[in-house]
């Protein structure tokens, strides 16, 4: 397991210029970076380049502060929460908290992919525009390929999401939709997938990751 790394500055530049100083990053592309390093399962190295005094610069601070804001905001509602796990294997379903109680040391692991899937299941509908899922890595990143199905009440296929790897962390992002169940396929593996984490989030529109 190598993760990926995304290296990028806030400024146009790797380095201090005073004539960059109304070119920094504003704190939506700083978000919008967030979710296509860390959202796709990569470390983020952020670089912020200390001015001749060797501190950072008002300009750089408010920039990485109002990110930090949006971060915060946009994923402090996890409305899986709301929902129940649920896990459906060969001889059934089964209820399961592993899925949505916020620890990552608790999984649900797939073995057979075509017969195994699990997700999330609400009481009422929410309004949904932001999905993470989340791999238990101690035994290795083994997701090639996922497909997330988003459903109505009458479990009829609202959209459907296609992805490949999840790792540490995915985020999904997509116009907002009223979602009743929330189903994760896993359709390729390099071994038995562990996922410890489904969380589902209503994020700032304009937050969306823009393909």
């Amino acid at each position: 397991w190598i993760p990926a790394e995304c290296d990028v500055s806030i400024r146009p530049g790797w380095f201090y210029h005073s004539k960059e100083d109304t070119l920094v990053k504003p704190p939506q592309e700083l978000f919008n970076l967030y979710l296509k390093s860390v959202g796709r399962g990569a470390c983020l190295l952020l670089n912020v380049p200390p001015d001749g005094r060797g501190l950072f610069t008002k300009y750089d601070s408010a920039a990485l502060m109002n990110f930090k804001k949006l971060r915060d905001e946009s994923f402090e509602n996890n409305l899986a929460k709301k929902g129940d796990g649920y896990f459906i294997f060969p001889k059934g379903m089964r209820l399961t908290k592993k899925l949505n109680d916020s620890n990552d040391g608790t999984f649900e692991s797939v073995i057979n992919t075509h017969i195994q899937s699990m997700g999330i299941e609400f009481k009422k509908p929410q309004k949904l525009n932001c999905i993470v899922l989340k791999e238990n890595l101690l035994s290795g990143q083994h997701c090639i390929k996922f497909k997330i199905k988003l459903m109505n009440a009458s479990h009829e296929p609202i959209k459907e999401i296609n992805g490949t790897t999840i790792g540490h962390k995915r985020i999904v992002s997509f116009p907002s939709v009223e979602v009743s169940t929330v189903s994760l396929e896993i359709e390729q593996q390099k071994g038995t997938t562990a996922i410890s984490e489904i969380e589902a989030y209503s994020i700032n529109e304009n937050l969306v990751e823009k393909l």
